[in-house]
């Protein structure tokens, strides 16, 4: 099922599985939509509706528009949570997950606007400085309306992936599906760069925070060093470690990282669970993965 948000004359649309109960929203970051997000939508067992928003640059969204920056984006998804809210009447919030870029995201909806989120949920969310040293490259290859260059530099020079992997990606089906969702990256990468964060903000947060980190990228940059920065801003946070995966759980291992995110529900106090929150800011044990990552970062 498919649902339209309008935001000055902006379509942002959703996808929508059906349910009953509070609403869960996953918020995906850079190189990546609702498409490449379905397969955990798929393994997900909650009972509530799932939805995945498919942001700006990302068909049948509308276009990053003039004047784009991070606030357009933050704006966006509270404008999204409000109507979330008022569609499902779900007057204690929505459970908000979000992946990489869109991590940050979901930080600063929930710290501007808390009454309409319940939870959190973020799997490596980034902040600046992150892949600052590509984005000339990026502009360039943007200008040049070179789509196959812009997926070789996410992935080799932002996510730091080998030369063999991105091989190996070039030869696969999923290249084609990447080009398009680089279109936007340099607009995206440059207005996370020129985004000021105040951590202080994040780690006034009063509600359940999950923080989910891949095993190989703990303390490893790009993005174990700045989770570790995220982490220290939310001292309350439960810090779930997942052994075996990088940044592309939702790509390598989407059933084990929807237990992940059902497990964090249930220590938010989803209906049933019989869980109430418990920020130990503790690590936790997590599911093995299987499969092949597919695509880029943040």
């Amino acid at each position: 099922m498919l649902k339209l948000v309008e935001r000055e004359g902006v379509p942002l649309a959703l996808t929508r599985r059906p349910g009953s109960g509070r609403p869960l929203l996953i918020v995906p970051g850079v190189m990546a939509d609702a498409a490449a997000w379905q397969p955990v939508v798929d393994a997900l067992d909650v009972a509530g509706p799932v939805y995945v928003l498919n942001r700006r640059g990302r068909e049948p969204s509308g276009a990053l528009g003039p004047g784009y920056s991070m606030r357009t984006e933050i704006d966006d998804l509270v404008r999204v949570l409000e109507e979330l809210v008022a569609a499902e009447d779900a007057d204690r919030g929505v459970d908000l997950f979000g992946w990489s870029f869109g991590g940050l995201l979901a930080l600063e909806a929930a710290a501007r606007h808390p009454r309409t989120v319940h939870s959190l949920a973020l799997y490596e969310p980034v902040v600046r400085p992150f892949g600052r040293g590509a984005l000339a490259a990026l502009r360039r290859a943007a200008e040049a309306n070179d789509l196959d260059r812009a997926v070789e530099i996410v992935n080799r020079d932002v996510s730091g992936f080998s030369e063999e992997y991105v091989t190996r990606l070039r030869r696969s089906t999923a290249w084609q599906t990447l080009k398009p969702l680089a279109a936007p990256l340099a607009s995206e990468l440059t207005a996370l760069n020129d985004h000021p964060v105040d951590l202080s903000a994040f780690g006034a947060l009063d509600l359940p925070v999950t923080l989910l980190q891949g095993g190989e990228n703990a303390g490893v940059p790009p993005y174990g060093d700045v989770f570790a920065v995220i982490a220290s801003a939310l001292p309350r946070a439960r810090v779930v470690t997942m052994p075996g995966q990088g940044h592309l759980a939702h790509a390598q291992d989407p059933e084990g990282l929807a237990r992940h995110i059902e497990q964090a529900l249930r220590r938010a106090g989803r209906p049933g669970s019989g869980a109430g929150w418990s920020g130990a800011g503790l690590p936790e044990a997590g599911l093995p993965k299987t499969g092949l990552p597919e695509a880029g970062p943040a």
